[in-house]
């Protein structure tokens, strides 16, 4: 469906081609500060035209909040927001009447529903992550004033070219400093380069990949990692909404998404328990409370499915765009064989603007654990105060 989340959710509107783009929000909590001016950096982060490594289709894609707020200030009703399509050239698209685009959601979309979108992909388009980028930026924003969480994404592989802590993770041998460096890596450092790649010494590389690929009339994918920190100690549902479950169900909702690994991943099966296991340590944590905390982080952050403090970091890999304006030989809708030129304005890769929609869909999924977690522990403090400790609690 369009909807996401339970007490903090999401319903996203509109295609690719129509008038307009947007979102409603429900269960923000208010008396909240909020205006477009704490939305609008993520839109624009997410916008096309940005670099010559992105579609060329111009929106400026201005938000404008209609309901939910006043004052400036949320009111805990609805939150709509409303981003118009500009730029859209639905006529790029006459040659989907006949041929369905390979790879594409043309094909699928016209046998589930017996009608599809005449241009652009309708809601199979990136262009629908306008409203998640816009809700997100709201739990965000609550996130980081109630908590201090911090969300980072950056691009950490274009095609076969990759940062260094991949392949060191993919050898069995990674590098401490990597989750050291995670604690530091900023938004500013990830758009100091075009590509969103925080690595100087990779990120040329990567944009030359996806110069060849444009210059190709062919596309090229890439991989996002994020890292959440600051998280609470205790978000996440046993058993079937695990916090990495929501995660991976919020990344693998984007477009363009085919895989998911969060903390050590799919490498951390090569490693041995005496190695991948997290030893407790007792630390002292950002707001100066002292707690158990973990030596390393192979688990990414959460165990059995709930946070525990440590930063969350995972990887979201996208496939090349399916879009690209090579003649390829494919069949008609009828099965006649055919040759599609594509026309329209398409990424050659994706990841550089996916960077704050996987930001987006991070806070949404953590914004409405804490809700979750709140509720609960607001319910269990109205209870009549036991006089006697629980035996059950830390071991005794």
């Amino acid at each position: 469906m369009s909807s996401f989340g339970q007490i903090f959710r999401v319903t996203t509107f509109g295609e690719s081609h129509c008038k307009a783009v947007g979102c409603i929000v429900e269960g923000c909590p208010p008396g909240m500060q909020l205006t477009e001016t704490d939305i609008q950096p993520q839109l624009t982060r997410r916008r096309p035209g940005q670099s010559n490594l992105t579609t060329p289709r111009d929106e400026k894609d201005q938000v404008v909040i209609q309901s939910g707020t006043e004052f400036g200030i949320t009111l805990g009703t609805p939150i709509g927001m409303f981003v118009p399509n500009q730029d859209h050239r639905p006529k790029d698209y006459t040659e989907t009447d006949f041929y369905p685009r390979p790879s594409h959601a043309d094909w699928t979309y016209l046998r589930k529903y017996g009608v599809k979108a005449s241009s652009g992909g309708g809601r199979s388009s990136a262009r629908e992550t306008i409203g998640r980028v816009a809700a997100g930026a709201i739990a965000e924003k609550y996130l980081r004033e109630a908590y201090g969480v911090e969300i980072v994404a950056f691009v950490s592989s274009v095609g076969r070219v990759e940062m260094p802590f991949i392949e060191q993770m993919r050898t069995g041998n990674p590098d401490p400093g990597f989750l050291d460096w995670l604690n530091q890596v900023s938004r500013e450092q990830v758009d100091a380069d075009t590509v969103r790649c925080p690595d100087a010494n990779v990120s040329e590389a990567m944009r030359d990949e996806i110069i060849r690929a444009k210059d190709a009339s062919d596309s090229i994918g890439g991989t996002v990692t994020c890292v959440i920190r600051r998280v609470p100690i205790g978000l996440g549902e046993p058993c079937f909404d695990k916090l990495e479950a929501k995660l991976a169900h919020a990344m693998l909702s984007i477009p363009a998404t085919k895989g998911f690994e969060i903390g050590s991943g799919f490498p951390g099966t090569t490693m041995n328990g005496s190695v991948h296991n997290d030893p407790f340590v007792m630390r002292t944590r950002p707001d100066g409370t002292t707690s158990l905390g973990t030596s390393t982080n192979y688990s990414g952050g959460i165990q059995g499915g709930i946070s525990n403090g440590e930063n969350i970091y995972f990887r979201v890999a996208f496939k090349p765009p399916a879009t690209i304006s090579q003649a390829q030989t494919t069949s008609k809708y009828d099965g006649e064989g055919g040759t599609l030129s594509a026309r329209g304005r398409h990424d050659p890769c994706v990841v550089p603007r996916a960077t704050p929609i996987v930001e987006a869909m991070a806070a949404l999924v953590v914004m409405d654990a804490v809700l979750i977690q709140n509720s609960r522990a607001m319910a269990g403090s109205l209870l009549p105060a036991n006089p006697e400790k629980n035996p059950l609690m830390y071991g005794q």
